[in-house]
């Protein structure tokens, strides 16, 4: 049989890298694809590189992209991180953490590389119900782009390759997300999800971010390893 291969977004956090660990159950071989923006987190970085040699991806490419192009955000400037939000508050629009067309452009890359290597199948750790408000997390966005895929390389125009845009999380709460990356042996400590770190490393505690980790943990009844400033 032919071998099954996929790419992974990785970005370091709870969701990417149970995204990859269900890639990985599912039988592929996976090429993980991680960006650096000008993030104020970049600390994520490491993890996915920690996440990627730990699960024996074939191949990580971590792409260095213009800061310039992604400076309207709380992420990438010096704008402050929503702190101390109340879930409510959290739900409630789009925060000042988006990042400008941040899921298309990442798998757009994604879509010239699945080109390059003949890879029809992308995961993206995204998810439509414990998530920040960002549009381009939602199921609509998703199938959107995928049908753009389709349409866009001269693989899927040929009639070679038909991509597919796989988001196994798009249904599931933080605190499923984790039980079920437990359950495939991901180890959390190695994931990054903090919008706002300290010098040394410490997750603030208080960001969106954060607070929907410690929430997810807390829902899935597993002790969470992350070293919080606060």
């Amino acid at each position: 049989m032919e071998e099954k291969r996929s790419i992974v977004l990785l970005s370091g956090g709870i969701d990417s890298a149970t995204t990859l660990a269900i890639a990985k159950a599912e039988g592929y071989a996976i090429h993980a694809l991680s960006f650096r923006y000008g993030q104020r987190h970049a600390r994520e970085i490491e993890s996915a590189r920690l996440l990627a040699e730990r699960m024996g991806v074939i191949s990580h490419l971590v792409v260095d992209l213009n800061p310039d192009l992604f400076s309207h955000s709380a992420l990438t400037s010096s704008s402050p991180v929503p702190k101390g939000r109340t879930e409510e508050q959290i739900r409630s629009g789009i925060p000042a953490t988006y990042v400008p067309a941040r899921n298309t452009v990442f798998l757009s890359l994604a879509l010239a590389w699945a080109e390059v290597l003949d890879i029809s199948d992308i995961f993206i750790g995204v998810t439509a119900v414990d998530y920040s408000g960002y549009p381009d997390c939602r199921p609509e966005y998703i199938e959107a782009f995928e049908h753009m895929a389709n349409l866009a390389l001269k693989a899927t125009v040929e009639g070679r390759m038909k991509i597919k845009i796989k988001t196994p999380l798009i249904n599931l709460s933080k605190g499923e997300i984790i039980k079920r990356g437990h359950a495939l042996g991901v180890d959390f400590s190695l994931t990054h999800s903090c919008y706002d770190p300290t010098p040394g490393g410490y997750a603030c505690g208080e960001c969106d971010s954060c607070q929907l980790r410690k929430k997810g943990f807390k829902e899935a009844g597993i002790p969470d390893p992350t070293p919080y400033a606060r």
